[in-house]
C-alpha cells in the first residue's frame, strides 16, 4: 500500500553529507521536488503551500530531527519523514500519473471530515473550533493540536487552522509528532535513529525496530493489519 515508500527511500543514497545540525545540506531544492513532484499540481489543494524553505525553517526548531547519528541514520530519518507524511497527503487516484502514492502532499486539510474532534477536557475547545487533520502528519484531535502548540509556542487551541494556512507551522506540528512518544508508544524518531529498544510487550504484538512501527505509531488504529497488496 506505500509504494511511496519504496521511492523516496530508494532516494536516500543520493542525499548529501551534513556537518552541524542544519539539515538543509542533507537534502536539496531539486531532491526535495523530486520526492513531491506532485504537490504543486493544480489538480492538488495543497498548490503552493509545502515548500522547501518552510521545511527547513521549522526543522530548524527541532535540533535533533535530521541530525542525529551518522550521516546515513540523518538520510534515513528525513527519508522515513518524507515518505510518512507523503502517504498521509497522498491525493492521487488509481490512474494517476506514476501511481495514487506518489502525489504525496497534495492537500493539506483532511478530506471529507466531519465533527469537532474535541475529545480531550483537558484542552477546551472553543465554539466553532474544529481539529480534523490538518497539515503533513495530519494533525488530528484536540489534545494533539494543545500539546503540538504548547511545543512550538502558538495557540492552536484557538487558532487550529494556522496549521492549514502556515506552512512552518504547518511542518512544526508534524516534526513535532515525529518527535514525541505518542502514549505507550515510542516516537517516530527514536525508531528511524535506532534509540529504541523493543520491550518483551512490544514484541509480542509485533513492534520491532524498522519504518513499520513508524506506520502504527502514527496511524495504526487505521492502517495496521490493513494491507491491500499494493
Amino acid at each position: 500500500m506505500r509504494n511511496l515508500i519504496v521511492i523516496v527511500l530508494s532516494l536516500a543514497p543520493l542525499l548529501s553529507s551534513v556537518a552541524g545540525g542544519d539539515i538543509g545540506p542533507l537534502i536539496s531544492p531539486a531532491l526535495f521536488n523530486q520526492m513531491l513532484k506532485y504537490r504543486n499540481d493544480p489538480r492538488c489543494s495543497s498548490n503552493g503551500f509545502y515548500t522547501y524553505n518552510a521545511f527547513i525553517t521549522a526543522a530548524k526548531s527541532f535540533g535533533a530531527f535530521g541530525t542525529t547519528g551518522d550521516v546515513n541514520i540523518r538520510k534515513r530519518e528525513i527519508a522515513a519523514f518524507l515518505g510518512q507524511t507523503s502517504h498521509e497527503t497522498t491525493g492521487g487516484w488509481p490512474s494517476a500519473p506514476d501511481g495514487p502514492y506518489a502525489w504525496g502532499y497534495c492537500f493539506v486539510k483532511e478530506k471529507g471530515a466531519s465533527g469537532t474532534f474535541c475529545d480531550s477536557p483537558d484542552w477546551p475547545c472553543p465554539a466553532g473550533r474544529q481539529y480534523y487533520g490538518r497539515g503533513p502528519i495530519q494533525l488530528t484531535h484536540n489534545y494533539n493540536y494543545g500539546k503540538a502548540g504548547k511545543a512550538i509556542g502558538v495557540d492552536l487551541i484557538n487558532n487550529p487552522d494556522l496549521v492549514a494556512t502556515n506552512a512552518v507551522i504547518s511542518f512544526k506540528t508534524a516534526i513535532w509528532f515525529w518527535m514525541t512518544p505518542q502514549g505507550n508508544k515510542p516516537s517516530s524518531h527514536d525508531v528511524i535513529t535506532g534509540r529504541w529498544t523493543p520491550s518483551g510487550a512490544d514484541r509480542a504484538a509485533g513492534r520491532v525496530p524498522g519504518y513499520g512501527v513508524i506506520t502504527n505509531i502514527i496511524n495504526g488504529g487505521l492502517e495496521c493489519g490493513n494491507w491491500q497488496g499494493s
